[in-house]
């Protein structure tokens, strides 16, 4: 797996998260006081997020950060 797969991956997990708690990324973006645009940024693979935002992102979602860190 390379960063890219890596990215992407990791977005679509949290997509998927935020979609079973019935959060658009505008409403999912004020819960977080981030843009709307840092959250299609981050389901898309362009955010390369510090491990301390993606911890903040799982708390923001109320999931395991594991669940998010799944690859396979």
């Amino acid at each position: 797996m390379n960063k890219k797969q890596l990215l992407k991956r990791f977005g679509k997990n949290v997509k998927i998260e935020r979609i079973k708690q019935d959060l658009t990324q505008e409403k999912f973006a004020e819960k977080m006081n981030v843009s709307q645009n840092y959250i299609a940024n981050i389901e898309c693979g362009k955010a390369n997020m510090s491990l301390a935002k993606v911890l903040e992102l799982s708390e923001f979602l109320q999931v395991d950060i594991g669940v998010l860190l799944k690859f396979d």
